[in-house]
């Protein structure tokens, strides 16, 4: 391993996965945290080093650690989330890692009623504590979201959520991803805390607008109750825990939580922020519907 190696975590998910690309290109040893080995040949190719592990497990996480000196800390939202990413930290101070990468989340505070924000805020402090050198990176919601409702915008040419007229400064994870491998790789980012959001705040309203010129087919957005988006959850099978916090998260969207912007992406990779426009016409093909096909 040389000197900068990096232990990427989540490393099959959209932020992970991308940070592992743009390290290789940039020519860094990097090793990839991963449950499924089969998965994460598919997803990363055959050439990037696994370590087979989960955060649930100490020992694995040790030994991922083994060799490493620099640490993207990247995990999904779940119920017991603080509790590993914790474990993780502490196995970092015990591995000597030199500088931590923490992607946490634009709301990020102990108070938060929304159960993610605050596990991000415990796991902050707890980092602050180790008195490792690190960089958080804070991303507003991420575009990817909209693609959840892709397959409805085919079928209906509607845009449903309990959105309101909230303002939101999504963010592309493609950016995240890009400051995140900066961070990594360069000098200077020990103790800050960046902010990263989208180009502009936008309602669902103008982002049903973006999906229509993208697609060259009339989308409307159409703002729904929280109960109405709660029962459709429910039917689509999502986990009580998990539904219950996606509707705390649009009542804090509401009330501005995700209007900030910040020049923050600029300022670390020298490139503007993607727009929800360009994320539109990049993923048009699954907004779009499916063009039947004709005989003769």
């Amino acid at each position: 391993m040389t000197a900068n190696t990096v232990l990427v975590t989540g490393a099959t998910g959209t932020i992970g996965s991308t940070v592992v690309r743009d390290l290789r290109r940039r020519g860094v040893a990097t090793r990839a945290l991963v449950r499924d080995t089969a998965r994460a040949h598919v997803v990363l190719g055959d050439e990037v080093e696994l370590a087979a592990g989960d955060l649930a497990d100490p020992h694995s996480i040790r030994t991922a650690l083994r060799g490493v000196q620099r640490l993207l800390l990247c995990t999904p939202n779940e119920p017991d989330q603080a509790r590993r990413e914790i474990a993780v930290l502490d196995a970092a101070v015990e591995a000597g890692i030199r500088l931590v990468v923490k992607i946490g989340a634009i709301g990020a505070r102990d108070d938060s009623p929304l159960a993610f924000w605050a596990a991000h805020a415990e796991i902050e402090r707890h980092l602050r504590s180790t008195r490792l050198p690190a960089v958080v990176l804070r991303p507003s919601m991420y575009m990817t979201n909209l693609l959840t409702a892709a397959e409805t915008i085919r079928q209906t040419g509607q845009l449903f959520a309990p959105a309101g007229d909230a303002k939101i400064a999504l963010i592309d994870p493609r950016d995240v991803a890009a400051a995140a491998a900066v961070v990594l790789t360069e000098h200077g980012h020990d103790g800050h805390t960046y902010t990263l959001t989208g180009p502009v705040a936008l309602t669902h309203y103008d982002i049903a607008a973006q999906i229509t010129s993208a697609i060259g087919r009339l989308v409307e957005y159409v703002a729904v109750p929280d109960t109405a988006a709660r029962e459709a959850m429910a039917a689509a099978g999502t986990p009580d825990w998990l539904a219950d916090q996606v509707i705390l998260l649009w009542g804090q969207l509401r009330q501005g939580a995700g209007a900030t912007t910040t020049d923050a992406v600029r300022v670390l990779t020298g490139q503007a922020p993607r727009g929800t426009a360009e994320f539109a016409r990049d993923h048009a093909h699954l907004f779009s519907p499916a063009v039947a096909a004709t005989g003769r």
